[in-house]
């Protein structure tokens, strides 16, 4: 045999091989349908572990669909049209509170405070709470977590919202900014990056954190069934564990850099929003930095749920969240 086709034969062979592996490497991957209440800045450990190839490191191929609100979410995760969801905590209870035979469990958190903000109309150089009293405060839906902990920030201050304020609660979470826009109300409960648009638009001014003020609650968390968890232990250990790699990864990168990891998940966003919410979030602890939920914080949870009236019945910590996948990571 000449040379050239010895050379020929070796790299043929060579090529196989590779071809080989990767399709072995390809066929090892495990697939992990994910559903996410919206999609959202706010989420950005999750699109890093996507787009830095944390998932694809530990074994998993995940599949991601914005299912677009939480009832729709939690029916998508029920119905097994996903097998992991990202959507608040509050979720979980009540479907556990409606009987469910194979309840919803949380087991790593994504976020760990209210991702919502107070915008007012006008710029506002010392403000005080006690400004909001008789003005028309457009919040969020009733029943929603951004209502909930709207509802307990403005308690806390010593503002009744029912009485202290001309309140408006009956537009759709996703008519609320333009409803801003044309003129209503004098204040306004938006998420990131709606705030920071209008705030470069001179549309509105943000002037406080609902995040900050209400503390630390299990906001959005990845939840699965009782028995997927049971029957895919490994799987949801390498979730949380890219999860968790993720999250370091964007508390340890410039901002700048976060943003352009996940700027493909946002195309309708400028690149310098992005960098700006991203820096926001975190100044804030909004992105939790380990996926393992608090039990205090879950108490809290019920507690702001308990004060808005929507809490069917207490659920032990125990009950509905399992913290052993998280408590693995090294």
């Amino acid at each position: 045999m000449n040379t050239l086709k010895k050379v020929s034969l070796i790299a043929l062979t060579l090529l196989m091989t590779a071809s080989i592996a990767a399709c072995s490497a390809g066929s090892s991957q495990t697939s992990v349908k994910l559903a996410e209440v919206t999609r959202s800045i706010f989420y950005a450990p999750q699109y890093v572990a996507i787009s830095e190839g944390f998932f694809e490191e530990e074994g998993l191929d995940v599949e991601l669909t914005t299912t677009w609100g939480g009832d729709r979410t939690m029916t998508t995760l029920l119905s097994d049209g996903a097998d992991v969801a990202l959507v608040g905590a509050e979720t979980s209870i009540y479907v556990y509170a409606q009987g469910a035979n194979d309840p919803a469990v949380n087991f790593a958190q994504l976020t760990q405070t209210d991702g919502t903000f107070l915008v007012s109309r006008e710029k506002i150089d010392d403000f005080k709470w006690d400004d909001l009293k008789g003005s028309t405060f457009l919040g969020q839906r009733e029943g929603g977590m951004p209502q909930m902990v709207g509802e307990y920030v403005l308690k806390d201050h010593g503002i009744d919202p029912q009485n202290d304020l001309d309140l408006i609660q009956n537009i759709d979470f996703g008519n609320i900014p333009s409803a801003f826009a044309s003129g209503t109300g004098d204040y306004v409960q938006l998420f990131e990056p709606q705030a920071t648009l209008f705030e470069q638009e001179g549309i509105g001014h943000i002037i406080d954190s609902f995040g900050t003020q209400s503390g630390e609650v299990p906001y959005t968390v990845y939840m699965a069934k009782e028995s997927f968890l049971a029957d895919n232990d490994e799987t949801a250990e390498q979730f949380a564990r890219a999860i968790a790699k993720a999250q370091q990864w964007v508390h340890e990168q410039p901002a700048d850099v976060v943003a352009e990891s996940i700027e493909d998940f946002f195309e309708d966003t400028p690149l310098d929003v992005i960098e700006s919410v991203v820096e926001r979030y975190r100044s804030q602890d909004s992105y939790a930095e380990a996926p393992i939920l608090n039990e205090d914080a879950w108490y809290h949870l019920q507690a702001i749920m308990e004060e808005a009236g929507e809490l069917p019945e207490k659920v032990d910590y125990e009950t509905l969240v399992n913290t052993d996948f998280a408590e693995r990571i090294e």
